[in-house]
């Protein structure tokens, strides 16, 4: 049995994640975004470990939800679940940052930092994150004309490149990028084309399974089958240059304990 925290789980993937864990005997800690949406799973929340109530598109409240779940304990496993799809515009979290940015990276890296560090970590990316560019100065969306697909193109870019460079520097954790497929949720629609089954059993498999083939780090998986991500995501340069960026718009640096260490 795992301790498993999944962000975002008040609906489509992250929901039916966090129902296959418990049928399969998991403690589960669910995330809702407010009050509201957490009465909406009532039924469920009653079964889990907990539910932690937050919106990550606030730093303050990113870092309720840490402090939430380290209360908790020790996790086994998180899932980044959580993420905003086409946003009309670049919009303007209470930090002053793309809300795009905000939910589907920099909360994802927050968390990484602040939460007691588990066994496993997956973060869900998306096959668009090919589209995403290699340059950094303006991941925030302040110079350039919005544009609501290269936006999210590049926070999923970013978010399985985090996902790689956690593989790299922490070699105590298995950490994945989890492409889930354009599936039939309310993000992706009801005319989406891949398996919604599919979508969400490779994030419990790489949480929770004993089996040697998912017990493994750094790799982007589709379908339980681990695929060639865009070539910025293994470069260390480029995850380098992320990381840095990351912390000086959050003003948290992940990897501070290796750095003091060198």
């Amino acid at each position: 049995m795992s301790r498993i925290f999944i962000t975002g789980s008040t609906d489509g993937l992250g929901l039916a994640a966090a129902r296959t864990l418990m049928k399969e005997g998991h403690d589960v800690v669910l995330h809702a975004r407010s009050r509201e949406r957490a009465a909406a799973i009532a039924d469920i929340a009653a079964a889990a470990l907990g539910i932690i109530i937050g919106d990550l598109a606030s730093a303050t409240e990113t870092r309720s939800i840490a402090e939430q779940l380290n209360t908790i304990g020790r996790m086994d496993a998180v899932i980044h679940n959580a993420g905003i799809y086409l946003e009309r515009s670049r919009g303007d979290t209470p930090e002053g940052h793309a809300k795009t940015l905000a939910v589907n990276t920099l909360a994802p890296y927050l968390l990484t930092a602040w939460i007691t560090r588990p066994e496993r970590l997956i973060y869900l990316t998306s096959g668009m994150h090919r589209s995403g560019g290699s340059a950094l100065d303006d991941i925030d969306w302040k110079r350039r004309p919005w544009n609501a697909s290269q936006a999210y193109s590049e926070s999923k870019l970013y978010i399985a490149t985090l996902a790689a460079a956690v593989a790299r520097h922490w070699p105590d954790v298995l950490s994945n990028a989890v492409d889930p497929g354009w599936v039939p949720t309310k993000m992706g629609g009801a005319g989406a084309p891949d398996d919604l089954e599919m979508g969400h059993l490779t994030q419990t498999w790489l949480a929770a399974s004993d089996a040697e083939a998912a017990k493994v780090s750094g790799g982007y998986w589709y379908h339980r089958q681990r695929r060639e991500a865009a070539g910025d995501v293994g470069d260390p340069a480029f995850q380098d240059g992320l990381v840095e960026k990351l912390a000086a718009l959050t003003g948290v640096r992940l990897f501070a304990e290796r750095r003091k260490a060198v």
